[in-house]
């Protein structure tokens, strides 16, 4: 059994990090909290703490803009790319959704930006990508 505690971020795939985080900060008046690559999705993302909540700016850093970012943006453009909701157990929230016949593209959590531990259930089962995170066990 698992809770799921809040929504923890939203991840808002962008063609230009520069020109998305100047927009947040200087016309919204928000604060990045750093920049972080994560290679295994061939991406750069910061996050913008917003409320309690957190908006995830995500940018292609794959030669050829074929990550999962990039086909996102070719596909769709620019925008809400996916939900992420905070679980407190990421492996029992895996199991409950598999169990509750949802799609998932991971069956086991893999390391995510922030230091989270991540896991996405496919856009068919839910509407959107909707990832599902927990911060990583040491």
């Amino acid at each position: 059994m698992f809770k799921t505690i809040c929504v923890d971020h939203v991840g808002i795939a962008c063609k230009d990090l520069d020109l998305s985080k100047k927009f947040y900060t200087e016309v919204l008046g928000l604060s990045c909290t750093g920049e972080e690559v994560v290679m295994e999705q061939g991406a750069k993302t910061v996050f913008i703490p917003c409320g309690e909540t957190l908006l995830e700016l995500l940018v292609d850093i794959t030669e050829n803009n074929d990550g999962p970012i990039g086909k996102y943006i070719a596909k769709n453009g620019q925008g809400i790319q996916h939900i992420a909701v905070r679980v407190d157990d990421i492996q029992a929230a895996i199991d409950g959704c598999i169990e509750k016949g949802a799609a998932m593209i991971d069956k086991a959590p893999r390391g995510g930006a922030g230091g989270m531990d991540i896991a996405f259930v496919h856009p068919k089962s839910v509407g959107i990508l909707l990832e599902l995170c927990a911060p990583a066990k040491k």
